[in-house]
């Protein structure tokens, strides 16, 4: 080797060094989460504006910190006590992409975090009421499917929907993609969640009480609202009408064998746990802390004596009947769970909380 040769390569050595040790030794260590607030839109600013669902929980929960997350619609905000907020955008695909950015970020370890869904939805007046609020135990998919138009549905169809894989209405076991359609949450920490906000105090007002006073012959459609348990139809469609809300019973009846009852319908869940199943395969999350609740803004069919367009048309443009005490039903009831947890977190760190 010639003398220069021998003089250029320390340098070289030095210079690599100096390259791509840095980088390596000042990865940040990854903030443990405890708790994740997921919601799904927001109507402007996070804070001082009109709310939508993320903006009473960055207010009272004071998560004041922003972190820009690749491929997610807005930033992250996070608390000084291990919460972080995430808004992912309306419907399903808004919703997987952004958990998914969400578990891939470096500076978050999401290995023991508790996930709360939180939002608005419609909700059945056989089950409840306006402003009520309903603990999922399954989510069902109402977007994975066959459909033919009400116009040409066969004779013996109970409405136009079929598994998708099958021209059977009824033939979820022959469907494809049937584990994409059905998630089973953890039954146990939900009723554990429910036992613990059962008793909580719901906002009414004149408005509700008139509307709810037309759903004559629906019992809990007329009581003030509750928090109850019930379980989640997710499509990106906005639906309504009675022959819908028939659908969505069936549909959430066949799918889950059974178990689940259709009480909310609403349009971003089965985005959300597809985002974290495939998360959990690597470990990133613990899909068995999934909690999802979800307030009732606006009955999900009319009240008799109404047709299904003329309600529509009550319902639109952000007029639902309690939007805004249904924004407030979940920050009372989604918050004391949150509370719980981080108040005793030595303790549900590794121990998930059963009824």
């Amino acid at each position: 080797m010639t003398p220069l040769r021998l003089c250029i390569l320390p340098l070289l050595l030095l210079f690599t060094s100096c390259a791509t040790t840095p980088s390596a030794r000042h990865q940040p260590t990854p903030i443990p989460v405890k708790v994740v607030i997921v919601t799904l839109f927001e109507i402007g600013d996070d804070t001082g504006d009109k709310p939508g669902e993320f903006q009473l929980w960055v207010e009272r929960e004071k998560l004041t910190g922003t972190h820009p997350v690749i491929g997610a619609w807005r930033p992250v905000r996070e608390g000084s006590n291990g919460v972080i907020g995430i808004c992912t955008g309306v419907g399903n695909i808004r919703s997987a992409a952004s958990i998914t950015a969400l578990g891939l970020d470096p500076r978050y370890d999401l290995s023991k975090a508790y996930w709360l869904v939180a939002g608005i939805a419609g909700i059945d007046p056989a089950d409840g009421t306006l402003a009520c609020a309903a603990w999922a135990e399954h989510v069902v998919d109402g977007d994975l499917s066959h459909e033919i138009d009400a116009r040409e549905i066969p004779n013996g169809w109970p409405d136009g929907y079929a598994p998708i894989g099958t021209a059977d209405p009824y033939a979820v076991a022959t469907a494809r993609m049937g584990d994409q359609i059905h998630y089973p949450l953890n039954g146990p920490l939900a009723r554990w969640a429910f036992n613990l906000t059962k008793d909580t105090p719901l906002p009414e007002d004149d408005a509700m009480r008139f509307n709810r006073a037309r759903y004559t012959g629906y019992p809990n459609a007329q009581r003030p609202p509750f928090v109850l348990m019930g379980d989640n139809l997710a499509g990106s469609t906005f639906w309504h009408g009675k022959l819908m809300n028939a659908w969505a019973n069936r549909w959430v009846k066949m799918w889950t064998g059974g178990a689940g009852n259709y009480v909310t319908t609403a349009m971003e869940e089965s985005g959300t746990l597809q985002a974290l199943t495939w998360l959990a395969r690597d470990g990133r999350v613990d899909p068995q802390r999934v909690l999802v609740l979800r307030t009732a803004s606006n009955f999900d069919m009319p009240p008799p004596g109404m047709d299904a367009a003329a309600s529509l048309a009550e319902e639109n443009g952000g007029s639902y009947s309690a939007f805004i005490p249904s924004l407030e039903s979940a920050h009372r009831v989604g918050s004391k769970v949150v509370h719980e947890l981080v108040r005793n977190w030595d303790q549900y760190r590794t121990r998930i909380p059963t009824p």
